[in-house]
């Protein structure tokens, strides 16, 4: 026979209980996360899906891209993807690489994306690579970007590749 649990046994377990909830609930927040950046590679390569991608974003979130501006507020970032599908005719999202940290309700990550690309002025055929930096807030139990910010490290026609030409 053994013998019944004592108050402290019952603290342990509590504590343990919750230890446990907390590690699972930063699962989930990461893997949100994860969930949250994949719709937004899908968004854009639906034609840049300006409806779709909005709704991603906080209403004064801000979306930065250098070469390409820098847009604050949702409508502002709505309107900038109204057109970007002119700038890039064709597009793939890699974002690989994802480091992600979750601090309650708020969250921050760095990414690398890859995107082989077509311009729309002149029909180029391009690599582009660079950084993303983000923030992101949890609103009404889902995780939206806060703020979205994109370093380049290469943008090269595809036929000279980046071993030749690193800004093309």
């Amino acid at each position: 026979m053994t013998a019944p649990f004592t108050l402290d046994d019952l603290a342990r377990l509590e504590q343990r209980l919750t230890q446990l909830e907390q590690r699972v609930q930063a699962v989930e927040d990461v893997n949100a996360i994860r969930q949250l950046k994949a719709q937004y590679a899908a968004y854009c390569d639906d034609h840049y899906n300006p409806d779709g991608i909005a709704s991603l974003f906080t209403e004064d979130a801000v979306w930065e891209s250098q070469g390409l501006g820098r847009f604050e507020g949702r409508e502002a970032i709505r309107a900038f993807f109204r057109s970007a599908s002119q700038i890039f005719t064709f597009a793939i999202h890699y974002s690989l690489n994802g480091q992600i940290d979750v601090q309650g309700d708020t969250a921050r990550a760095q990414w690398y994306l890859f995107m082989p690309c077509t311009l729309g002025e002149g029909n180029r055929a391009m690599w582009r690579a660079g950084v993303d930096h983000e923030e992101y807030v949890r609103v009404d139990g889902q995780w939206k970007f806060q703020r979205k910010t994109s370093a380049p490290l290469f943008h090269t026609p595809f036929e000279a590749g980046w071993a030749k030409t690193r800004f093309g």
